[in-house]
């Protein structure tokens, strides 16, 4: 597909998405801030503040030097946040340069819902469990209240009382509670076993930021492990296994089920918490869409990582997108980025790149993939043509 092809094909998706979420969207966002937690699929720099900063080319496309996001540039947080007219979210455990006069970002690569029993120089999983978010959030926002009484920077970098229930409060995380058991060698039946209590789990949380006010919840399900080179290098499956894409069946079917029994968590909590407004986001739909569709969207080579180093799809977990090795005395970076990260879906064998997150976050605007079908209320939906 030639260049000029590819972006008018993109421009053609994105202008139709346009156009629908014109008609949908209203005209000014209610929402005065974002808290969000989750994993790395939102995370704006809590586990680099934590551990170390996500190496190079992590950051290339957007912010041209590593900003934290496992990703060549923005994730679809980012994108959730301009489209409300908000800027980008701090993450909260960065402590230099924040601003979250607008909301704060709990989530951190590596997090699960449930605890990990184990390390993160163990397993690679972050100790900010969910559970830890929440307690970071219920801190945050007493100390919010008191420090901004004391008036200059604190009340300018801090957000306003009122803005906890105008927020939007949104969820991405559950991907790594499923990857957890396959660590442990369980079977795709125990893994399935104890769904039920990580999202009993989860649901203490969402009841939890209820308590402490919050009343608009929007919801991303799980998306398709079985596409992630991640997965497909370290548990190799048979041709058999395999659907027409390059997608383990197995994987997708697991982190199906987790989304159909999240769902009827959802329906549940909308029961019990009359007052709230929970939306519930089907990105695996989305994003399994694009991969299965990559030429169609302007996208090429569906499953292979952009940025890594050897094997079938360019993914080591021993070396993954940054890691370098010292030759002859000189650092040398031999986990590379590819040369357009812009026609790429999987970033890292792990993630995904910042031109699949803002094509994700384009279908998911207008309520066409949410349950109800809501909207996020663009304030700008219009800007978004030239600036993509």
């Amino acid at each position: 597909m030639s260049e000029n092809l590819i972006q008018f094909v993109r421009w053609l998706v994105i202008s139709t998405t346009l156009m629908q979420s014109n008609v949908i969207c209203g005209s000014e966002s209610h929402f005065r801030a974002i808290f969000n937690f989750g994993d790395s699929n939102s995370d704006t720099g809590g586990l680099s503040a934590a551990f170390g900063q996500a190496p190079p080319p992590n950051g290339i496309t957007f912010f041209h030097s590593p900003k934290g996001r496992f990703s060549d540039g923005r994730l679809i947080i980012d994108f959730i946040a301009k489209s409300l007219g908000l800027p980008y979210l701090s993450a909260y455990m960065d402590s230099v340069g924040s601003n979250f006069s607008h909301g704060a970002n709990f989530a951190t690569a590596g997090s699960t819902v449930r605890p990990q029993n184990t390390t993160k120089s163990q397993s690679g999983y972050s100790p900010i469990s969910l559970d830890v978010q929440f307690v970071q959030f219920s801190d945050f926002k007493t100390r919010s209240k008191l420090v901004r009484q004391q008036g200059g920077v604190f009340k300018e970098l801090l957000p306003k009382e009122e803005y906890f229930s105008e927020a939007l409060y949104t969820f991405d995380i559950g991907q790594n509670d499923i990857t957890a058991g396959y660590k442990l060698n369980l079977t795709t039946e125990q893994v399935k076993a104890y769904i039920p209590d990580v999202l009993d789990q989860f649901s203490t949380v969402i009841k939890g930021v209820y308590g402490e006010g919050g009343r608009s919840f929007w919801i991303h399900n799980t998306g398709p492990l079985g596409c992630l080179p991640y997965m497909l290098d370290r548990y190799p499956m048979s041709p058999a296994q395999m659907d027409e894409f390059g997608c383990a069946k197995p994987f997708n079917e697991v982190a199906e089920y987790f989304n159909k029994r999240l769902k009827e968590t959802v329906e549940k909590l909308r029961e019990e918490l009359p007052e709230a407004k929970i939306t519930y986001v089907d990105v695996y739909r989305v994003k399994y869409t694009l991969i299965s569709n990559a030429e169609k969207y302007g996208f090429e080579k569906g499953v292979i990582a952009c940025c890594g180093h050897g094997g079938k799809y360019n993914f080591n977990n021993r070396e993954r997108c940054g890691a370098s090795k010292r030759v002859n005395g000189t650092e040398v970076v031999i986990a590379k980025s590819c040369e357009d990260p812009s026609v790429r879906i999987i970033w890292d064998g792990i993630h995904y790149t910042e031109a699949a997150n803002n094509w994700i976050f384009l279908q998911i605007l207008n309520g066409s993939f949410s349950d109800p079908p809501t909207s996020l209320g663009a304030t700008n939906s219009r800007s978004w043509k030239t600036e993509l």
